[in-house]
């Protein structure tokens, strides 16, 4: 028996991320993540659909990276409360743990793209 491949790949959500796009999935029993997995984390399911996630969330929390990984530049990370999940991401801009935030588009260190978030202007 095959294994029953994801309707989104770490591919598929990368190329969506370079095209300013959020990608993630959800579970026939309702739970969303903001990034592939094989399985419902919430129901071990392997009934997944993609689906767009909002584009604006809030801080849920947040840390600045003094001290980098080779190839990697300092700033802030923070994970994103985007309502039916979360993301971690980088930061442009200063912000707090409550503050809203806009998805900026994508970072790229090492070949590898990042979700960027700034904050919404009021």
């Amino acid at each position: 028996m095959s294994e029953r491949e994801p309707p989104i790949t770490y591919a598929d959500w990368r190329q969506a991320l370079e095209d300013d796009a959020l990608l993630g999935l959800e579970c026939r029993c309702g739970a969303v993540t903001a990034t592939p997995k094989r399985a419902c984390p919430a129901c071990g399911s392997r009934e997944l659909a993609a689906r767009e996630l909002p584009t604006t969330g809030t801080v849920d929390s947040e840390t600045t990276i003094a001290v980098p990984p080779a190839g990697h530049d300092s700033g802030t990370v923070a994970v994103v409360d985007l309502g039916p999940a979360r993301l971690l991401g980088r930061i442009d801009g200063a912000v707090e743990i409550g503050d809203r935030v806009v998805f900026a588009g994508a970072r790229t260190a090492d070949g590898e793209p990042a979700p960027v978030f700034e904050p919404e202007e009021n």
